[in-house]
């Protein structure tokens, strides 16, 4: 596990880029809930970091592709998958489990 940073790094409903094992993760906080997820979109590339979080999704600025914040599965297109991290929290610590 990684530190990513403190919970008050990311403010509710917001995102935040962290660099962690030399690649870009972008950090989603809705309600009581973290995320990390990659930046970049598995269709094109592009940044994540203007994409739109509604409803367990977020969704990729650039084509729309609406990937789940859980496990990364894109109902729509489902050859594109978005990588996921797991996160875990200590008391104000977000922990990211990144592959070695």
């Amino acid at each position: 596990m990684i530190n990513a940073g403190n919970t008050s790094d990311v403010p509710n409903f917001g995102k935040k880029v962290v660099s962690l094992g030399g690649r870009e993760i972008l950090l989603v906080h809705i309600k009581e809930t973290f995320y990390a997820v990659e930046n970049e979109c598995p269709h094109q590339g592009c940044p994540m970091t203007a994409a739109v979080v509604k409803e367990g999704t977020i969704s990729c600025p650039r084509h729309g592709y609406r990937f789940s914040l859980v496990d990364g599965t894109c109902r729509e297109h489902p050859e594109s998958v978005l990588t996921v991290f797991p996160v875990v929290l200590e008391g104000e610590t977000i922990l990211v489990d990144l592959p070695e």
